[in-house]
């Protein structure tokens, strides 16, 4: 690993790493949306055959209910059942985040309140090489489920056989996802958000993906809504000398399996700094600390997507962490458990987003009205106050408006 040194050059660009993306990437995607946009199916056709090599035609895009079944001759059966244990984990998490709308009478006739309804139309993306992305497919889809979205939409790239991996299908179909349509890329994100005569319009879209995709999420934004700006996926490793080395090693190198994969191991142990500085076979950054508060404060400053704290007492450390997509406390909590199987979506703040956003959760699927009740004699009492300040801004018919209530 690599060895940094706080405030150095290094360390502040591990600290700002947020990419914004380049200018030619900007403009590609832009022609793209652009293109479907005015074009359509079309160009969905179109941008489908130039980036994915694949031939396709308009009625296919949609998988239909035999592809479906199909896809379950094509996979394991015993999936199936672990597929099952996995979303019941994830529902016993979500059911614990449904918030309830509520009202408050006050005094004098005036009731304030909130209504908390679901979205009701969501897009997925679930990306496609040379691995099938289940997880991506449940940890997206669920919480929305959960939430009472109405319609999801789910879009993939089609493979080489003009169809979509079986596993990612066989998922999809477990959860009930109402659409699924073989189309990826920008001009993926670019249908879900403006609509084609074959793909629905979606109010917000989730998924990660590469960063066509997300460059794409970026500029569509405003037209609806989506979950986050997602970068290259990160760990940072607090560990001090009650670390198993070896665990931190493999915690690492998994983390290495992702494409621009970033680990970051911060420690006040002189054995664990040792051991890894020298390990050239081990990706990433190493920076020593004085002690475990000044770790957590690094911590707080990189604002990591996923935090492991690896040490024997996690929960003291956990007190002053204050930014962090997902932490994981003690030494058999490995990020790939929150990955794959512990309830909480894998769909996380990366690039120091965490300072100031939560990883997706069941309320990323929900919104809220606020309810405002009035009794005359309520407006009456306020209305003085109403007149202050409609006369400091200058908006005499705001006060009006109250005035005339008031007097009829």
């Amino acid at each position: 690993m690599r060895a940094v040194k706080i405030n150095s050059i290094a360390f502040n660009n591990l600290v700002n790493r947020y990419d914004t993306g380049r200018i030619r990437l900007q403009k590609k995607v832009s022609r793209i949306i652009d293109g479907v946009r005015r074009d359509g199916d079309k160009a969905l056709l179109r941008y489908t055959k130039m980036f994915d090599k694949i031939d396709i035609p308009r009625k296919d895009l949609l998988v239909t209910e035999a592809e479906i079944s199909g896809a379950y001759q094509d996979i394991k059966p015993e999936i199936v059942n672990t597929l099952k244990e996995i979303i019941r984990n994830i529902n016993k998490f979500y059911t614990n985040q449904v918030p309830k709308s509520w009202s408050i009478k006050q005094e004098s006739g005036i009731e304030l309140g909130e209504k908390f309804v679901p979205i009701e139309r969501v897009g997925v993306y679930v990306p496609s090489g040379t691995v099938p992305l289940v997880s991506s497919v449940y940890m997206t889809v669920l919480p929305a489920k959960i939430a009472g979205v109405k319609k999801i939409v789910m879009v993939s790239p089609p493979n080489k056989y003009k169809s979509i991996d079986p596993y990612i299908l066989v998922v999809a179909n477990l959860l009930k996802v109402d659409e699924i349509y073989k189309i990826g890329g920008a001009q993926a994100i670019a249908a879900l958000a403006f609509g084609t005569k074959t793909v629905s319009k979606v109010d917000k879209i989730v998924g990660p993906g590469n960063e066509y995709v997300t460059e794409a999420k970026r500029q569509v934004f405003g037209y609806c809504d989506i979950d986050m700006l997602a970068g290259p996926s990160e760990v940072l490793i607090i560990a001090n000398r009650y670390a198993n080395i070896d665990y931190l090693k493999r915690d690492v190198m998994a983390q290495a399996e992702h494409h621009k994969g970033l680990s970051i191991l911060v420690t006040p142990s002189r054995r664990v700094f040792n051991a890894l500085r020298k390990d050239k076979d081990t990706p990433g950054y190493i920076i020593k600390v004085k002690n475990l508060e000044t770790a957590a404060d690094i911590s707080n400053m990189i604002a990591p997507e996923h935090l492991q704290l690896m040490v024997k007492s996690p929960k003291r450390v956990l007190k002053n962490i204050t930014n962090a997509g997902a932490i994981f406390l003690g030494q058999y909590s490995p990020v790939a458990i929150g990955d794959y199987i512990a309830g909480p979506s894998h769909v996380l703040p990366t690039g120091g987003t965490a300072k100031y956003s939560s990883g997706l959760n069941l309320r990323s699927f929900i919104k809220s009205s606020h309810i405002i009740s009035y009794s005359r004699k309520a407006l009456s009492n306020s209305a003085g106050w109403v007149k202050e300040i409609a006369e400091l801004e200058k908006l005499e018919n705001h006060w009006l408006s109250v005035k005339q209530r008031c007097d009829g």
